[in-house]
């Protein structure tokens, strides 16, 4: 009994400012926590700015094996992990060890990056593969040059300059972005983290304060009238506690203030649902940076000369236009931002730095606001889902499993020297775990590619039950969330999947997940709700028990297809009427080409004639087309474009 309630501790979510009484009353702080294990770093004006936790020892900072023990990060999911082993600050870092130096945290390479006026807007997947090539070509150009930059300066620095740089870089260690807490209710060596930069500077320097802190932060779930789809701002006379989270980069900007005391509501069945309250929320993107050579345009400008192409006249109105737009929301927001708990702030580049904190008339944000912190862990694009994944990531318990490492003795060394060190065996898994888990790989994979067809002749030929299986090994926090078939294809919004798994399969529409959750819950737009409806009405009332699986009344196809159709057209006429206000937004506001010059390749606005950019043209020409048609028309693309030069380097000679 003991151990299944220590696994049901595992599984469930916590959330670190409205915790369980029988958690936060069990709570203590770790012996090797890591308070004042080792010196503070020398102050510099990124660190005073970022407050970004510095690396500190693998043994102490990334543990479990969802870490980089190198960058000392702690990341959420495998494919965190994997993303960040392929980012500039991985490969960056590996260089400095390689060298004997120092690794450097993610805050302090944005600044070392920053100083190269380059641009790097993030690693969110793209539908194109011009953005793919673009990605792939800034992240070598960034790094080489990163490279080349410190190799010159080394070059130039006299051996003693060297030395004394070497030691400086030693004794900046920094502190481990994790604090560790010991628990009863955990099994052993089993421990829950709560994010240092949650807490005030006086109260980590005091052991005792950290758990008092802890339990003054523990606020009563509220309810909130809905705000405004527009991202508008919450109620004036809103008093609850709050943080503000931003970040800005690339020409990428997404700001959101989130309610610290979480959002309550309650079904007609099922556990109490607990809810992130977003009190105001933005995001922004101009065209500013330079294709396929990194860099913004005023960086390239101050670098090389202003340019007179029609391009460049785009990307520096777009670049003023995003610095005004960027202080008119802070200018709006700045009750909540003045009231907020903390500042969470990422902006690479000096120019990121200056749109935000200055200095400038009605400033609202300012670079020695002791609340302001940077993000302990990597980041991807500026995007309001990548701010709401931070604040999860920030105010979420983690629970992980650390080996304590104690440091070798001269007598250990020597007697250990012989002996070869074993790798920990893992516990062997039975036949059908295997066979369970290579189940669950093929199924999820096919739900995620919403291959229907194969999904259907899969669990036959297996002879599986889509009513009884549940994905393995339960206690991941994928599984926790979507344990079954349908709930997967719910939660991907895939209305197809779900008509095909209820209608075909037999899925069982009122089996909960650990949060209590039907698979109807986890439908995320209207067409995926209808798909449960339309199931109802074609499978009958006695199929299954609708009212437990929380699924409205029964919908007739031919009903949800029309008002399908219905909302097609006036999201149509929407965007209709959007592209011709911002078209006509355009023609006031945009960059002139000077009268009677002659119309540039690429020009987007000629005069007051809206023409298509070269952009819009080439996606026009590689819609619905397959990868390898993509790529060939690209090559297509590139030799009339080789030709076109030649032909004029001919004429000119």
């Amino acid at each position: 009994m003991e151990k299944k309630k220590q696994e049901e501790q595992l599984r469930r979510p916590l959330y670190v400012y409205d915790l369980p009484r029988d958690v936060l009353s069990s709570l203590s702080l770790k012996a090797d926590a890591g308070l004042s294990t080792q010196p503070e770093p020398q102050s510099t004006p990124s660190a005073s700015r970022d407050q970004s936790p510095g690396p500190a020892a693998p043994d102490t900072t990334a543990v479990g094996s969802q870490a980089c023990s190198l960058c000392s990060l702690i990341f959420g999911t495998v494919q965190d992990q994997r993303d960040h082993l392929k980012t500039d600050l991985h490969h960056y870092n590996l260089k400095q060890k390689l060298n004997g130096l120092t690794p450097v945290t993610e805050a302090q390479f944005e600044k070392l990056v920053g100083d190269l006026d380059e641009s790097i807007s993030g690693s969110d997947s793209s539908d194109t593969e011009d953005d793919e090539d673009e990605s792939s070509s800034r992240k070598d150009t960034t790094l080489a040059a990163l490279l080349r930059k410190q190799a010159t300066l080394a070059d130039k620095r006299n051996p003693n300059e060297e030395e004394e740089l070497g030691s400086r870089r030693k004794q900046g260690g920094g502190k481990p972005p994790l604090l560790w807490f010991e628990s009863p209710k955990l099994p052993e060596k089993t421990y829950y983290g709560i994010y240092r930069a949650l807490f005030t500077p006086e109260e980590l320097d005091k052991e005792d304060a950290i758990i008092e802190a802890i339990m003054q932060r523990q606020l009563t779930p509220v309810s909130m009238p809905k705000l405004p789809k527009d991202g508008s701002t919450a109620p004036v006379g809103y008093k609850g506690r709050h943080i503000f989270l931003c970040m800005i980069g690339g020409g990428h900007f997404a700001a959101m203030v989130v309610s610290l005391a979480p959002k309550q509501s309650k079904h007609s069945a099922g556990p109490l649902n607990r809810e992130a309250i977003v009190l105001a929320h933005k995001t922004f993107h101009r065209y500013t940076t330079r294709r396929r050579q990194g860099g913004s345009q005023s960086a390239n400008d101050n670098a090389k000369g202003a340019a007179h192409s029609a391009g460049a006249s785009i990307r520096r109105y777009n670049e003023q236009a995003l610095v005004e737009d960027v202080r008119e929301l802070l200018k709006g927001w700045k009750a909540l931002i003045d009231t907020s708990d903390l500042l969470f702030i990422r902006a690479t580049g000096s120019t990121n730095r200056r749109t935000l904190f200055g200095p400038y008339d009605g400033q609202v944000l300012r670079a020695n606001d002791p609340r302001i912190r940077g993000f302990p862990f990597s980041t991807r694009r500026a995007t309001q889902n990548e701010l709401m994944r931070s604040f999860i990531e920030l105010t979420r318990l983690k629970v992980r499993e650390i080996d304590t490492v104690v440091p070798p003795t001269p007598e250990t060394t020597e007697t250990a020297q012989p002996a070869q060190p074993k790798a920990p065996s893992k516990p062997k898994l039975t036949e059908e775990e295997e066979l369970a888990l290579l189940h669950t790989t093929q199924i999820q994979a096919m739900i995620r590619r919403s291959k229907l067809p194969a999904l259907l002749a899969y669990l036959q030929t297996n002879s599986l039950d889509a009513a009884t299986f549940r994905f393995q090994p339960e206690d991941t926090q994928q599984n926790h969330h979507a344990p079954t078939a349908l709930h997967l294809a719910a939660s991907q919004n895939s209305a197809p999947l779900i008509t095909g798994l209820l209608a075909r399969a037999g899925a069982d529409p009122t089996v909960l997940n650990e949060e209590g959750k039907p698979p109807f819950e986890l439908a995320g737009d209207r067409a995926t709700r209808d798909a449960f409806r339309v199931a109802r009405a074609e499978l009958g009332e006695k199929a299954w028990d609708w009212e437990a699986a929380r699924v409205p009344t029964a919908m007739k196809r031919e009903e949800a297809e029309q008002r399908a159709e219905r909302e097609k057209k006036e999201k149509e006429g929407k965007e209709a009427e959007r592209r011709k206000a911002e078209e006509e937004r355009l023609k006031r506001e945009g960059p002139k080409v000077k009268a009677g010059g002659a119309a540039r390749p690429g020009a987007g606005i000629l005069g007051n004639t809206m023409l298509k950019t070269a952009q819009e043209r080439r996606e026009e020409e590689a819609r619905g087309l397959t990868p390898e048609q993509r790529m060939r028309l690209d090559r297509e693309r590139r030799a009339r474009a080789a030709e076109e030069r030649l032909k004029r380097m001919q004429g000119g000679g």
